[in-house]
C-alpha cells in the first residue's frame, strides 16, 4: 500500500496496488458521505481511494509516512 499526500490541497490517494496504469481505473464511485472517490478496475476491484480532508481523516503518523507530492515542506515527526 502506498500513501500519497498533497498538503496543499489537502488530499491524499491510497493506492491498494502496486501502481494503476492509465487507463486501468475504469470506474470511479463517490463515497455516499462524498468524503472520498474509490476507483475501481474493468473487473470490479477496488484499486485505490482519493480522500478529501485528508488532515482530518488520516492517522497523523500515517500522513507523515506519506509520499508528498506537493511543494510544501514535510512537517516535523512527532
Amino acid at each position: 500500500m502506498l500513501v500519497e499526500y498533497d498538503a496543499s490541497a489537502n488530499m491524499a490517494y491510497i493506492y491498494l496496488v502496486d501502481g494503476i496504469a492509465p487507463g486501468e481505473a475504469v470506474r470511479q464511485v463517490p463515497a455516499e458521505d462524498d468524503t472520498a472517490i474509490l476507483d475501481y478496475d474493468s473487473h470490479g476491484r477496488l484499486l485505490g481511494i482519493e480522500l478529501f480532508s485528508a488532515r482530518r481523516r488520516l492517522h497523523p503518523k500515517l500522513l507523515a509516512g506519506a509520499e508528498r507530492i506537493d511543494r510544501e515542506s514535510r512537517p516535523p515527526c512527532a
